[in-house]
């Protein structure tokens, strides 16, 4: 059974194109870990919520936008294999002051698919 990484962080609007880079890098070292495919997405017709909505999730200050992905992979085992491999693997940073974006306020979580088309 598949199994689905989301995560969602806040995006300096001024760093787009290095955040591209970033995540297109991290994208194909998962890749040679195991993922199938992947999105990360933009907000663009994303509503300000009276209660919660995806800026307030993530603090999203004045000129951020938010990012959303979501990986998909073959199953628990792999992904979990490839996070623990990513974690040595000299192509990604494990500095969180080297991202493009404040990894304290991204969230994320695995997820087993209820519905997968």
């Amino acid at each position: 059974m598949s199994y689905v990484d989301f995560f969602c962080l806040p995006l300096p609007l001024s760093k787009m194109a290095e955040y591209t880079k970033v995540a297109v890098n991290f994208s194909n070292v998962m890749k040679d870990y195991g993922l199938l495919s992947f999105c990360e997405a933009v907000a663009e017709d994303v509503p300000r919520g009276k209660t919660t909505d995806f800026y307030r999730a993530v603090a999203a200050q004045e000129g951020e936008t938010v990012v959303a992905a979501f990986y998909i992979w073959p199953d628990k085992q792999t992904r979990d294999k490839a996070w623990e491999l990513s974690i040595k693997d000299p192509r990604v940073s494990q500095d969180p002051s080297a991202m493009p974006f404040d990894a304290i306020r991204m969230f994320w979580g695995g997820f087993r698919p209820l519905l997968l088309a």
